[in-house]
């Protein structure tokens, strides 16, 4: 079975594709298309071409997705958003159909059922709603935050040098745990429907933010604020937290924590 990941660039997309080999199927990990209105590129349609499943993980909260505001943080379009995921992921769904596509695999985020009308969940609502009315067999995945995020929210978060983040609850997970989910659902059945994925360990995500950036380089402060916005959302405190039927990973923080790679300071 031949499996084509469409990833944005990151680690996810290439531990996804080692887990689908390792799974021992054919795999093609290609890059997602910049120009959400312009044709998919010849690199796409060559891979989609003898392709049974389709893992799009293009479209994920960062700081890619608005302006960045020296006095007001991450700042939002929600219309553009909305429109330039769309577009992207209606090309990419059409793609799939023509080539034969038999399993549509998203990844998105906890969540999106209850801030479904605000910043980056607006958009990845209507993703989602893409994705089921597509007519192509699906699964959808929704994760909670990874542990790489940490870094990636504190910068969406600062304002005049300051972090500001919201008290709400979170379950963080390992980008590796999340991969092999997503390597597993892609050569399995689809599930028509959603799953949801969350670490072992429940932190307030201002302390989550706050324990990252514990560094000696670091010279911003974590302040926690009820109402700043997570990616143009308003959060209540469990709004990123699973239901009772998410898989839970094994890897803690700590884990993740100490055995990644350390920093580079030769530069």
């Amino acid at each position: 079975m031949k499996v084509v990941v469409v990833d944005g660039g990151g680690l996810m997309g290439v531990e996804t594709a080692l887990c689908v080999r390792d799974h021992g199927h054919e795999v093609a990990l290609v890059q997602a298309p910049g120009d959400p209105h312009a044709p998919l590129s010849d690199e796409v349609a060559e891979a989609l071409r003898g392709c049974s499943v389709l893992v799009d993980l293009a479209h994920q909260p960062s700081v890619d997705i608005g302006t960045l505001a020296e006095d007001h943080g991450l700042v939002v379009d929600e219309a553009a958003l909305v429109d330039s995921w769309a577009g992207s992921t209606g090309a990419l769904l059409r793609a799939g159909a023509a080539a034969g596509v038999r399993h549509h695999v998203c990844l998105s985020v906890v969540g999106v059922d209850r801030i479904g009308r605000e910043g980056v969940f607006r958009a990845l609502r209507n993703r989602e709603a893409m994705v089921r009315r597509s007519g192509i067999p699906y699964s959808i995945l929704r994760a909670t935050q990874t542990f790489d995020a940490a870094e990636d929210i504190a910068t969406a978060a600062t304002e005049d040098w300051i972090v500001w983040v919201p008290p709400a609850e979170v379950r963080p997970v390992s980008l590796t745990d999340v991969a092999t989910l997503l390597a597993h659902t892609a050569v399995t059945r689809p599930v028509n429907g959603v799953r949801e994925i969350a670490g072992p360990e429940q932190f307030r995500l201002d302390a989550f933010v706050r324990t990252a950036l514990l560094t000696e380089a670091e010279y911003r402060q974590v302040r926690t604020d009820a109402l700043s916005p997570f990616y143009g959302a308003r959060l209540r405190p469990r709004d990123l937290l699973p239901g009772p039927d998410a898989f839970i990973a094994r890897t803690t923080y700590r884990e993740w924590f100490t055995g990644r790679p350390a920093p580079d300071t030769t530069s």
